[in-house]
């Protein structure tokens, strides 16, 4: 027994005296002996210590992107872990809604998952070549180690670092700062240059919330409904075999809140806003790349669809055209055709239905889930069926006029007010005249600190707007039946006169005429 304490004594002197030399024997040793060297005792660790590792680096294999994984990690060890680690580092992101605290480089960080010890090795190695690179990550090299028994290998394989993902995901989407984008112009897209993509964006900031959105009371609950089993849907719609992500229509006249609304859903569910500009996009093809490079979470949003492109003229036309080139008879060919050069050069944007449709509910729209599509139009009766069947616009949202439960929210937000003498006077003149929610809530917005106005002189301000549209609605409405009748009667005198100038066959034979 003592021999063996001795033996390994010796041993362990022995490599203890070539880890100090090991430093000054490397300048003297050749290189291949060096490497050979440098694999033995690799070898001899490993048989020697239980433990493995794996390694995260930064960039893997992207040289212009930060590796996901990284990211999760670094998310993930900042909120479980942090507060275990005795050196910390501390930054506000580039889309961080507050300072963000990370362990430091060179800090151990121990971990468990299932009952089982990790330990977490964040780490940096600087590149000791002279060469300039071009290549984010080549100067100095970031990367995480994780530790842990051999005995945990499937454990950690197969469900730590999953767990680790999903978790450093949540966190990251958690603590981002939620962002408006836009489409930029083709021309300037540059994927190497930073702002030069194919989105660019701004912090969205809206302060809309569903509790200060004025609208009745059962519809806002049945939307918050609907968005709440979308955003927890995600193992429904792979189980009945349908891409993740749904499409609503809000259409209505203007100033009803349709871009309110969205703004709502964005803070509920906190997801970005990507408002696609259809005339930006010059063909089918960009349309497909957009959507590729937007991510989860996201809302992507066509206002006004009805005035971005025309969309129901082609298909109009090319029916008249066929009609006309086919006699219109039975044996008509009704079949779309392809479009002519005429209408590929007709210059403006190339998007054509068929790739809208495709981008809505086509295979495209199957490359990532948890997105929203939104439509909006102030002419519902204009777009092409095809375009916001219930199939592709599942949810139809009519955004009409302000209704009286709509002005309590208003009254409760601007002036505090749940009672007033006056409301049942406004519930009336709302019945009787068309106001839309902005108007409404302009009349109840104070002037200005100075000269603020009380509830009262606001709600009696109200009544007098409401008066004045229902005067000018009832003028309107005269003016238009006085013009219905009139036309009616210019039809009638038309078709008299057109009587008389008429003859019949007999009276042409009678006067001798042939």
């Amino acid at each position: 027994m003592l021999m063996n304490v001795e033996m390994w004594g010796a041993v362990w002197s022995a490599l203890a005296s070539l880890v100090f030399l090991w430093p000054m024997l490397q300048n003297h040793v050749p290189a291949g002996l060096r490497h050979w060297l440098t694999a033995m005792a690799d070898k001899l660790a490993s048989h020697l210590s239980p433990y493995l590792h794996i390694t995260i680096s930064e960039y893997g294999d992207h040289r212009f992107r930060r590796s996901d994984f990284f990211l999760a990690v670094e998310a993930y060890l900042s909120h479980a872990c942090a507060r275990r680690a005795r050196r910390l580092k501390a930054d506000l992101g580039r889309d961080a809604r507050s300072v963000q605290v990370s362990v430091d480089d060179h800090q151990e960080v121990t971990d468990s998952f299932r009952g089982a010890t990790l330990w977490w090795y964040p780490s940096s190695k600087s590149n000791k070549s002279s060469v300039i690179s071009f290549y984010p990550g080549e100067d100095e090299r970031r990367f995480y180690r994780l530790v842990f028994h051999r005995r945990h290998r499937d454990l950690v394989l197969d469900g730590c670092l999953p767990h680790v993902l999903a978790e450093g995901r949540a966190v990251t989407v958690r603590n981002r700062q939620r962002r408006l984008f836009t489409n930029n112009a083709s021309t300037s897209w540059n994927p190497y240059r930073r702002g030069k993509g194919v989105w660019s964006h701004v912090p969205f900031e809206h302060p809309v919330s569903f509790d200060t959105l004025a609208m009745d009371p059962g519809d806002k609950d049945a939307i918050v409904d609907d968005l709440v089993a979308f955003r927890d849907g995600k193992d429904y719609y792979a189980r009945v075999g349908k891409p993740w992500k749904r499409g609503y229509l809000l259409y209505g006249p203007p100033g009803t809140g349709k871009s309110t609304m969205i703004a709502a859903m964005a803070n509920f569910l906190d997801y970005d806003v990507c408002d696609l500009e259809l005339t930006a996009v010059k063909n089918n093809t960009e349309l497909r790349k957009l959507y590729i490079e937007t991510t989860g979470k996201s809302i992507i949003v066509i206002e006004d669809i009805d005035c971005s492109i025309d969309l129901t003229g082609k298909r109009k036309k090319a029916s008249g055209d066929n009609k006309a080139s086919d006699g219109g008879g039975e044996g008509s060919d009704d079949k779309p055709k392809l479009p002519t050069e005429a209408d590929r050069d007709d210059g403006g944007s190339k998007v054509m239905l068929s790739g809208l449709l495709n981008f809505i509910d086509g295979l495209w729209s199957a490359c990532g889930g948890d997105r929203i599509i939104i439509f909006t139009t102030n002419h519902k009766e204009k777009q092409d069926p095809a375009l916001i069947r219930r199939g592709r616009m599942v949810v139809h949202i009519e955004m009409s006029y302000c209704g009286f439960e709509a002005f309590k929210v208003l009254a409760s937000n601007y002036l505090g007010v749940e009672q007033h003498e006056l409301l049942g006077d406004i519930r009336r003149l709302l019945e009787e005249a068309d106001m839309s929610p902005a108007d409404v809530a302009e009349n109840l917005m104070p002037m200005s600190k100075r000269k603020k106005r009380d509830p009262d002189a606001c709600l009696a301000g109200l009544v007098e707007a409401l008066n004045m549209a229902k005067e000018e609605a009832q003028a309107n409405k005269a003016a238009k039946e006085k013009e219905e009748m009139k036309a009616k009667e210019q039809a009638t005198t038309n078709g008299e006169d057109e009587g008389k100038d008429k003859m019949t066959s007999e009276e042409y034979k009678a006067n001798g005429d042939i």
